[in-house]
């Protein structure tokens, strides 16, 4: 089983930066792949990345390719999703979740889930 904590939220003026971090307990984080979803009132969470369990594979969705980068490192059990020219319609609550095997983009394939951390960006 894993446990995730998320932190790194907060608020920016758009065009700004943010570094998500989610800490993950458990001594098999590495087998794992990681993803970071997103959520705003009355809407479904929605797919945002997703590594592989060594790094080596990455998704985006559409709307952040280019802007986000995913990373993760194993010795540290962390995951990152940096932010970059963040715009208003990137708010929301960040979530990290971790599956076993491959990444998907389904939120309901994903196992386990963070508490999730708020991303607000100012216009």
């Amino acid at each position: 089983q894993v446990q995730l904590v998320e932190s790194g939220g907060g608020l920016v003026q758009a065009g700004g930066s943010l570094r998500l971090s989610c800490a993950a307990s458990g001594r098999t984080f590495s087998s794992y792949a990681m993803g970071w979803f997103r959520q705003t009132p009355g809407k479904e969470r929605e797919f945002v990345a997703a590594i592989n369990w060594i790094g080596a594979s990455t998704d985006y969705a559409d709307s952040v390719k280019g802007r986000f980068t995913i990373s993760r490192d194993n010795a540290k059990n962390t995951l990152f999703l940096q932010m970059n020219s963040l715009k208003p319609e990137d708010r929301a609550v960040y979530y990290c979740a971790a599956r076993l095997l491959h990444i998907v983009r389904a939120p309901t394939e994903w196992s386990y889930w963070g508490q999730g951390t708020q991303v607000t960006v100012s216009s």
